[in-house]
């Protein structure tokens, strides 16, 4: 009798398989859209052979910024103070701008004590990967409104929320942000196309993801609860994106459809629905959130992407190699050098 053996895991095209890009266990509630997104971050790694080593994960403080720990265990990781992660992905980027930044942060980190850094990073457009999970409460602090909660959404306690809230999306969109875009954390392909697209995009990545908080916003009257959020959602495009070491073909009746190139040759597909709407224009994207707000519409897909805009990177004329990398005798001027502007200082 033949011993049975094993088939080999399934690898994508950098030889890598699933598990390789999996975290540790995670200890959120069940059911937290969080992990959902989780899930779709290792997905899009995998499907697009990023490879982890490559990746600098970053986040703040909240339960959105335990879910690095969730996924590429191999990757670097770092944990900032409460809204200040901005400033640190800023530093890793300078450092070495061959990584794929991922921060990762919540409506709170962003929105109310990180607004002042989430405002600075929108404006410079850092390359990195910038995905908010949006559940409009404090969920370490049991439950109290976020900044983007809306108007009128109530808490368990039956307390109305009588403030407007931040919409993040139109923020990055007028800030310099040159991708921006809202998903579910419910809608798999959606947010899926969207992070891969993400990856090939050299920029700020800015994705606002509703997240329903299942232990203090899953309730009625809450405008960020699973419910709601699937009776609400409205996408603006279906998304389709082909990466470039895949064959460019999509099915899409002509005349229906946008291609933008993206910054590695990868195409992303926006196909119109029912209303006509052009993502690379920034006054429409504009309009489009404002108009949406007053309707009481949760929309959903890209709203803004730039494709041609320099990076930070590009602005400061960095050298190619890494600055972390690069030997003292090229990052310390010798003595001579330093005489001599202190020299023509006199």
């Amino acid at each position: 009798m033949s011993a049975t053996t094993t088939p080999a895991p399934k690898t994508n095209h950098v030889g890598l398989a699933v598990v390789d890009y999996r975290g540790g266990k995670t200890t959120l509630c069940a059911g937290c859209g969080h992990n959902a997104i989780s899930e779709r971050i290792i997905d899009a790694m995998y499907e697009m052979g990023v490879r982890p080593e490559n990746v600098a994960k970053l986040s703040g403080i909240g339960c959105s910024s335990k879910s690095p720990a969730y996924f590429m265990n191999r990757a670097h990781g770092f944990n900032t103070v409460h809204g200040r992660m901005p400033s640190v992905a800023t530093g890793v980027a300078l450092a070495n701008h061959k990584l794929v930044l991922l921060g990762v942060t919540g409506d709170g980190d962003t929105a109310s004590i990180g607004i002042g850094q989430f405002i600075h990073l929108m404006r410079r457009n850092l390359p990195i990967i910038y995905i908010i999970e949006d559940n409009g409460v404090y969920g370490l602090t049991k439950g109290q409104f976020s900044a983007t909660a809306d108007l009128g959404s109530k808490l368990k306690t039956g307390v109305i929320n009588d403030l407007p809230p931040i919409d993040t999306c139109a923020l990055a969109i007028q800030l310099g942000a040159t991708f921006v875009a809202r998903s579910f954390s419910g809608d798999k392909r959606q947010l899926l196309t969207l992070l891969k697209a993400a990856v090939a995009h050299r920029g700020t990545v800015m994705i606002d993801v509703i997240s329903p908080c299942v232990t203090f916003n899953d309730h009625e009257g809450s405008t960020k609860s699973y419910k709601y959020s699937k009776d609400h959602d409205e996408p603006i495009q279906e998304i389709g994106f082909v990466p470039s070491f895949e064959n460019i073909e999509v099915d899409y009746d002509p005349g229906t459809t946008t291609t933008v190139r993206m910054h590695d040759g990868s195409e992303l597909r926006l196909r119109k629905l029912a209303r006509e709407y052009d993502a690379t224009s920034k006054v429409g994207a504009m309009h489009l959130l404002a108009e949406s707000h007053e309707k009481g519409e949760m929309l959903t897909g890209v709203f803004y992407v730039n494709t041609k805009a320099p990076s930070f990177i590009d602005l400061l004329n960095v050298v190619d190699e890494p600055l972390a990398k690069l030997p003292q005798d090229r990052v310390r001027p010798p003595k001579q050098t330093l005489d001599e502007i202190m020299e023509s200082l006199r």
